[in-house]
């Protein structure tokens, strides 16, 4: 019986649920888990994010074909329907789902990873990784990180804008050749997508769309300024402003920049590591 770990990624829907998957990976340790996604690219850089093994599959419908029935899945994406639910329960001999939607219903069979819903078979919990928690040097400033990907190139149509904010640029893993090139002289410093760790540790301020490097500023003690973006979803919102982090809807530089001056004024939560919930929820699940 194998353990298979199923990502939704790309260069449209960027890595959010691989960085969360990387931290749950890094916290269970050397277990023999397979991870899959649906973008081959990423799959092929995993090992440097602490995978064991990782297998591009195109689409979801593809996870049949690799793996067997009674085999065990950790499944994180909003790609399926009641019915693809219903599939994987009769095909999988264990199913742990990632939901990122206050409005979930779990299935009778399934285990549930959520931030907002509590209950039998539900792990009310935000995965972050160990390397997050501490105190840091907030060498860095501001950090302005789009997210990993930016297919219509969104920083490049605001760069003189964004200029007038003085931040420093974290490169997102899809961002295209000659990218750093066009911005460069648009940010105080370029940082390529390998440093996101230290740089997250690092930053105090971050301006970012991406929903998991807001959970990993505030467990280093950073404090973040989310951009929501209209190709992602709104989901974390409410989370978000419980944690008391500013959400600006899409890049409106001047909210951005009184965002970033009103900093002091916002009360932070700082996300507590509680043992890594998520992972002992996933081990007794799973046996390991």
């Amino acid at each position: 019986m194998n353990t298979y770990y199923y990502v939704h990624t790309g260069h449209r829907v960027g890595l959010d649920r691989f960085r969360r998957a990387a931290a749950v990976i890094e916290e269970l340790g050397d277990e023999d888990i397979t991870l899959l996604t649906s973008d081959f690219r990423i799959a092929s850089e995993a090992k440097a994010y602490g995978f064991r093994r990782a297998v591009g599959v195109d689409v979801v419908q593809n996870i049949a074909h690799i793996a067997k029935r009674g085999d065990r899945l950790i499944f994180d994406s909003d790609e399926h329907s009641p019915t693809t639910l219903d599939d994987m329960m009769h095909f999988f001999s264990t199913v742990i789902r990632f939901s990122d939607h206050s409005s979930e219903t779990k299935h009778e069979k399934e285990f549930l990873v959520s931030p907002y819903l509590e209950g039998e078979g539900i792990c009310n919990a935000i995965p972050v990784a160990s390397k997050f928690f501490g105190t840091f040097d907030k060498t860095i400033a501001i950090t302005f990180f789009y997210g990993d990907d930016d297919y219509n190139k969104d920083v490049m149509a605001h760069k003189e804008a964004l200029q007038s904010l003085n931040m420093e640029l974290l490169l997102g893993f899809y961002y295209f050749v000659y990218y750093e090139d066009e911005v460069v002289d648009f940010f105080k410093k370029i940082h390529e997508n390998d440093a996101y760790d230290a740089v997250i540790q690092q930053s105090d301020i971050i301006v970012t769309s991406s929903q998991q490097a807001v959970f990993d500023s505030l467990a280093s003690g950073g404090r973040p300024i989310f951009i929501q973006r209209e190709d992602h979803t709104g989901e974390f919102q409410e989370l978000f402003k419980k944690w008391g982090v500013p959400v600006i809807e899409g890049l409106n530089i001047p909210k951005i920049a009184a965002a970033i001056a009103a900093i002091e004024q916002n009360a932070y939560r700082i996300i507590e590591k509680k043992g890594n919930q998520s992972t002992h929820f996933i081990k007794e699940i799973l046996n390991l």
